[in-house]
């Protein structure tokens, strides 16, 4: 048996023609992007696929979340309305 210069695992040498020719219409396609309402719809898609993977709180933990946020911004604007009105007298007082 005569013996090979190629080895079974090597695939063979590119034709020196086929180099020289523009890329396949194929691989031009995968690199354009689709059009904005394609993209648009795939988005859309996508975001409801994952709302549906959230776990919701209950109406119960969600009433008592916002309780505590609307008490925390209470307390904020008690606090800043004091600070607001402390200084307000203290520039009357220099202004006299």
């Amino acid at each position: 048996m005569a013996k090979s210069n190629e080895k079974p695992n090597e695939k063979p040498a590119v034709k020196e023609e086929k180099r020289g020719k523009e890329p396949d219409k194929k691989k031009q396609d995968k690199n354009k992007k689709p059009n904005i309402f394609v993209r648009m719809g795939r988005k859309l898609k996508e975001t409801f696929s994952e709302l549906k993977r959230v776990s919701w709180p209950t109406f119960g933990k969600a009433l008592k979340a916002t309780g505590v946020v609307l008490v925390i911004v209470l307390i904020f604007t008690v606090i800043v309305t004091g600070v607001n009105y402390g200084l307000s007298e203290l520039l009357q007082l220099m202004s006299k």
